[in-house]
């Protein structure tokens, strides 16, 4: 009985450790994120004391008014906002009819293709081969070099395939029998059936596309046509010039140090709010392909 209660004890203690231990590491991971927004808000009196800023006495939208003041600020985010819609159906389009038509076995061809398409899994040919493409292609400086290299993904393919093998193939026999054509099957029948899927990779490439920054060090010259990420970073690295002309001049005292702060939240919190619209079906989604029933 003593060792039983022992036992017990030990296992409370064990718990109530691992939880106070779990809190503790999570504490420290959200502080940047809160020592951000917190920066982000304060005026720029209590920014300029430095310091360690753990509440603002006074809350102020100096900086984000800034940035909305900005034309270079607000071209960025459009730029972003456009790679992240348009960039992300047109991925999911080609990835979901390019893997529709691998998972059906009369495709001609079939073999070959998927293993053409598994070998971009396993080598990439590196920045200057892809460079001399996208150059002579004639997308240098263009948004659609930020787009079109980064279609879709081998391995998103071969992922979304294997959910359309778990598709029963006598669905489609049947819409064929009544006079449905391929495209109508997979508009009308498979990709209903595929939200789950599309909602998982939808998300896999919104937040590519909007954290595009590598490739727009490559192929962008114009400033006009930076990315967010891009812009971001300029102006981590020098605030005063990165953002160009401000629309409301009493807005120029606003210090370096809020304008960053406010720039990471605006470029953070977008991406953030489409998850609880995909949280239903990102769950199963992300499990596609993994489990063939």
């Amino acid at each position: 009985m003593k060792s039983n209660l022992s036992e017990s004890t030990f296992e409370r203690w064990f718990y109530a450790a691992n939880a106070v231990i779990l809190i503790v590491v999570a504490l420290i991971c959200l502080f940047p994120f809160y020592y951000v927004f917190v920066v982000s808000f304060a005026s720029p009196e209590e920014v300029r004391q430095g310091g360690l800023l753990l509440f603002p006495k006074t809350w102020t939208l100096d900086a984000y008014r800034y940035l909305l003041s900005t034309n270079t600020f607000l071209k960025a985010t459009g730029v972003s906002a456009f790679l992240a819609v348009v960039g992300t159906f047109c991925s999911l389009l080609i990835t979901s009819m390019l893997s529709y038509g691998l998972s059906r076995k009369r495709l001609k061809g079939r073999r070959p293709m998927m293993l053409m398409i598994l070998l971009t899994t396993l080598f990439n040919p590196g920045i200057i081969p892809g460079y001399l493409v996208v150059r002579d292609l004639g997308m240098i400086n263009s948004i659609w070099s930020l787009i079109i290299p980064v279609l879709t993904s081998g391995w998103y393919v071969l992922l979304m395939k294997g959910f359309f093998d778990s598709i029963p193939a006598s669905l489609e026999e049947a819409a064929l029998i009544d006079g449905s054509n391929e495209i109508g099957v997979w508009l009308r029948i498979i990709l209903p059936l595929s939200l789950p899927s599309l909602a998982a990779f939808g998300l896999f490439y919104a937040v590519g596309y909007w954290n595009t920054f590598f490739t727009a060090v490559l192929y962008i010259n114009t400033p006009d046509k930076w990315p967010l990420q891009i812009l971001l970073q300029n102006l981590l690295i020098d605030s005063s010039t990165a953002m160009g002309a401000v629309s409301d001049s009493s807005l120029q005292d606003v210090p370096s140090q809020s304008k960053k702060m406010a720039a990471i939240i605006v470029s953070t919190v977008p991406i953030l709010l489409v998850y609880p619209f995909l949280q239903k079906h990102f769950a199963k989604g992300a499990m596609v392909g993994s489990v063939k029933e």
